[in-house]
């Protein structure tokens, strides 16, 4: 074979074998005979049709290609499992020897390709399950929860027991980070049949004089500005569930009138002497203490009690051992689509450290963290010096851990009011207070860094 087109075949991930029109292999280049040796084919090298059983029924296909009667038989996506276990691609390609009548096939590596479209089609085939199947659907939504340790299996336990309980009333209790209005999301799709509205209010994101016509609705004229009645997000939620995050943030004029409607299963809206059904399955979630917050009488107790039919308490990352290590693996897979990275895994060292940390801001610092990593990343693994990390000084204030590699401040101040604002739900005011800025302050750092 000439030199030249070789090299320029295997630059291509091809090779190519030469074949009579007996099926008697001939000739194999280098990249042909790699291809057979990654396969394990080394003592079938004699027949085309022993050495690749697919094209075994194409034998008159081939023929007529071979006689000119035909340009080219191919067959696409063929797979093998290599000896590492591994499933690879191939598409085989069969032409006329220009010289003779014997046969060409060209071979390509197609793996990558081709992982690809197995992944999509075993995406596709799973939408279709989480659609059509129930049990696949809760089976998924309950690996959602990630983790193996105790008290993630008990999380998991509890939210497969509310199966046989759609409309009970759940609060879920646990520390900035911890994953509450995922789980709530959880509950909600894998105990509700169909398709019906999941509804979140932050209770804590929005103004006071709101919360109460967000919550119930209003009628025109209620207010001022009310030129035009709304439906409240009791409403809204119809059949579905309503998710009240920061429960504990509610305040007190607006607790009377939320257990009203539990207690009832009725409302009106702001102006209006008609009663309306809630329909809707109740789950609050907060960080506070509320049997404290009911002790300094800033929540309600019989509100509290109403609330707490079902208590399910997410456990703090710093708990969790090496579960911080399975989520740390989802979420350099999220990160490798979305920033179209190829990041292998966390190096033994790294991993040592996010085994250590204590995770103030739990799974949602660790998801920043691992973020961040990746942006600026130059390996295919996370070194100890990609991780940005919290540390706690003696009295239990939160301190920076420059990392050897050192970091740019600017990024590091961006990723900080990032992170404030979604924890504030992009309530600018609440975000300078956990910032321990000024409003105006927080308004210039947001436009310096086009976060506005």
């Amino acid at each position: 074979m000439d030199e030249n087109f070789t090299r320029l075949l295997a630059s291509k991930k091809m090779g190519l074998l030469i074949f009579d029109r007996q099926f008697k292999i001939l000739q194999i280049d280098r990249c042909g005979e790699k291809f057979l040796d990654t396969l394990g084919e080394a003592a079938v090298r004699d027949n085309l049709l022993s050495t690749l059983p697919e094209f075994i029924g194409s034998e008159e296909d081939i023929q007529k290609v071979l006689l000119g009667k035909k340009k080219e038989y191919r067959l696409d996506y063929i797979n093998r499992v290599d000896r590492a276990g591994v499933t690879r691609y191939f598409h085989l390609l069969v032409l006329r020897h220009v010289a003779s009548e014997d046969g060409l096939l060209v071979i390509e590596d197609v793996s990558e390709k081709g992982l690809a479209i197995q992944q999509a089609n075993q995406q596709r085939y799973e939408l279709f399950l989480l659609k059509h199947d129930e049990q696949f659907r809760k089976k998924r939504l309950y690996e959602s929860i990630i983790g193996k340790s105790p008290a993630i299996k008990a999380v998991r336990h509890l939210i497969q027991k509310l199966s046989g309980a759609p409309k009970a009333t759940v609060l879920i209790v646990g520390e900035t980070g911890t994953g509450k209005s995922h789980t709530a999301r959880v509950i909600h799709d894998s105990t509700t049949p169909g398709e019906p509205p999941f509804v979140e209010i932050n209770c804590a994101a929005l103004p006071q004089h709101l919360i109460e016509s967000e919550l119930f609705g209003y009628e025109k004229g209620a207010f001022t500005h009310a030129v035009a009645p709304k439906r409240g997000l009791l409403e809204e939620a119809r059949e579905g569930t309503i998710f009240l995050d920061e429960i504990g943030e509610l305040p007190l004029n607006v607790q009377s009138k939320l257990l009203a409607a539990l207690e009832t299963k009725k409302f009106r809206r702001l102006g209006s002497t008609a009663m309306n059904e809630v329909n809707a399955r109740f789950i609050a979630a907060t960080n506070r203490d509320l049997r404290k917050a009911v002790e300094d009488k800033t929540f309600r107790e019989d509100l509290f009690y109403r609330l707490n039919v079902v208590s399910l308490d997410l456990p703090p990352l710093r708990t969790m051992g090496s579960d911080i290590l399975l989520l740390a693996d989802h979420f350099i897979k999220i990160f490798n689509v979305e920033l179209k990275k190829k990041v292998k895994g966390i190096d033994p060292a790294a991993q040592q450290i996010l085994l250590n940390h204590a995770w103030p801001g739990n799974v949602r610092e660790l998801s920043n963290c691992l973020e961040r990593a990746m942006i600026f990343i130059e390996s295919d693994y996370i070194l100890t010096s990609d991780l940005v990390l919290f540390e706690r000084d003696s009295s239990g204030q939160r301190q920076w851990s420059v990392p050897p590699g050192g970091l740019v401040l600017d990024d590091v101040e961006r990723n900080l009011i990032s992170s404030a604002l979604q924890q504030a739900g992009n309530n600018k005011s609440k975000a300078a207070r956990l910032l321990g800025l000024s409003r105006d302050t927080l308004r210039y750092r947001m436009e310096k860094y086009g976060l506005a």
